[in-house]
Formats: C-alpha cells, sequence, structure tokens
C-alpha cells in the first residue's frame, strides 16, 4: 500500500515540475509522474488515475498562463476542441474492440513521424511567426485531422500532444508558441472524462494527486515563461528532444 512522507513526495514534486514544464514546451511528461507515483507504492490503475489530477491542474495553469501574454487564441479554441471531443467519445468506445497490443506500434510509429518532421521539414510544424494562420473554417480539413486526433486520444492518451501540434503547426499554421497553448488546451479536454471515470471507479487518491498537481502548476508557470523568451529554434529541438525521449521510452514500456 501507499505512503505519502515528507521524504518520498521529494521525488513526487520534482516530478511534477519536470512533467509541468516538459509538457507546457512538447509533451510526454506522464512517462516522468507515473513512475513517481508507482514508486510511492500505488498499482499501476491507482496512479494511472491520481495522474489525471495533475493532467487537469497543469492544463489549467498553463492555458490562463498563455491567455494572460495573449498568446491563447480563444475564439479557434471551440472549433478545435469540438471535433477533438467527437473523436475521443468514437475512440474510447471502440477502444474496447481492439487489443492494446495493436496501440504501441501505432504510438511509436506517430512519434518516429513527428521527430522526421521535425529535422526535415521542420516548417511543416513550425511555420514562421509572420505566417498567417487559418481557421477550421477556412481549412474544413483540419476539423477531419482533429476528429481523427481525437479517435487516437480515445484509444491511448500517450503522445497526443504531438499529434495536436502537427496539425495545429502543419494544417493551421499555427507557431509553435501558440500551437503548444491550443495544445494544452486539447490535452487538458482529452483528461476530463477519464479522470471522472477513475474516481467514480475509486481509483484516484486525492492527496497525492493534489501533491503532484501543485507541483506541476509550478513546472508550467516556468514552462510558459520560458515558451515566452526562448527563440523558436530552441522550441523546436526541445520538441524533438522530448519527441525522441518518449519513443524512447514507449519502446522500453512493458
Amino acid at each position: 500500500m501507499y505512503e505519502l512522507t515528507w521524504i518520498n513526495s521529494i521525488p513526487l514534486i520534482l516530478a511534477g515540475t519536470a512533467s509541468g514544464f516538459i509538457n507546457t514546451l512538447a509533451g510526454g511528461g506522464s512517462f516522468l509522474t507515473l513512475p513517481a507515483l508507482m514508486l510511492l507504492g500505488m498499482p499501476a490503475d491507482l496512479a494511472n488515475g491520481t495522474n489525471r489530477v495533475s493532467v487537469l491542474a497543469q492544463s489549467a495553469s498553463t492555458v490562463q498562463g498563455f491567455y494572460k501574454e495573449g498568446k491563447f487564441d480563444t475564439k479557434a479554441a471551440l472549433w478545435i476542441l469540438a471535433p477533438s471531443a467527437l473523436g475521443a467519445l468514437a475512440g474510447a468506445w471502440t477502444a474496447a474492440l481492439i487489443p492494446a497490443g495493436y496501440l504501441k506500434p501505432m504510438l511509436l510509429g506517430i512519434m518516429l513521424i513527428v521527430a522526421a518532421v521535425i529535422v526535415i521539414k521542420p516548417q511543416w510544424i513550425s511555420p514562421p511567426p509572420d505566417e498567417r494562420t487559418y481557421t477550421v473554417r477556412e481549412r474544413p480539413i483540419a476539423f477531419f485531422w482533429f476528429f481523427l486526433t481525437g479517435i487516437y486520444a480515445g484509444f491511448i492518451q500517450a503522445g497526443v500532444g504531438f499529434l495536436s501540434l502537427m496539425v495545429l503547426g502543419g494544417v493551421l499554421r499555427y507557431d509553435l508558441l501558440r500551437a503548444n497553448a491550443l495544445k494544452i488546451a486539447i490535452s487538458g479536454m482529452f483528461g476530463i472524462v477519464p479522470l471522472i471515470v477513475f474516481a467514480l471507479a475509486g481509483k484516484v487518491l486525492w492527496i497525492p494527486g493534489a501533491v503532484l498537481g501543485a507541483a506541476t502548476v509550478v513546472g508550467s508557470r516556468i514552462g510558459v515563461r520560458f515558451a515566452l523568451r526562448a527563440p523558436e529554434r530552441v522550441l523546436r529541438w526541445f520538441l524533438f528532444a522530448a519527441v525522441i525521449c518518449v519513443t524512447v521510452a514507449a519502446f522500453l514500456k512493458k
């Protein structure tokens, strides 16, 4: 059984802070927080449910931070979140019909594609800051791609932030800074329903979840400040490093 003490809360706080920072700039922070929760003695199902508290806390904090700095496109958010939510419902409904073993190759394949695009065609995911952005209504194909992103999120949450960045940058032509702000909103929306489900099933431990959530908020605030000041090239290479690390972690995970 898990036991939260001042001593073992230290790695939890460090993992949460690092996760909030990484998720704000790229993604894959749960590869840090899930092991930290399991170090407390939590079984995987409790750790998975408890981790959703930090996902929502960090998402809300990051979106608020970008919004305060004028980098969150509020008008576009609804058009982006709606197809993503519909896809997530479809994905969650069909997830039970597809064996989980098929999802790991899908994740690895997507991560490798994203990594290749960042290096070979960086302009596909990170257009110049002065390039015009488009709405979903102006490029309806984006609705389809966000729907597919939602379906993927319904199957497996890991790596969905990278997929969202591909659509936001490649189709709607958001620069990496503003794309990250919208990506966090999408990821937060994907986390609401699972948290409710886990909570109703008694799979959320609220005290360690609150500690982890507070740490991720601190990390996200640091991440927002860094993102606002860092050159686009630095953000792009940080994203590339995160994609590679997530790919390796997913490959090694049994």
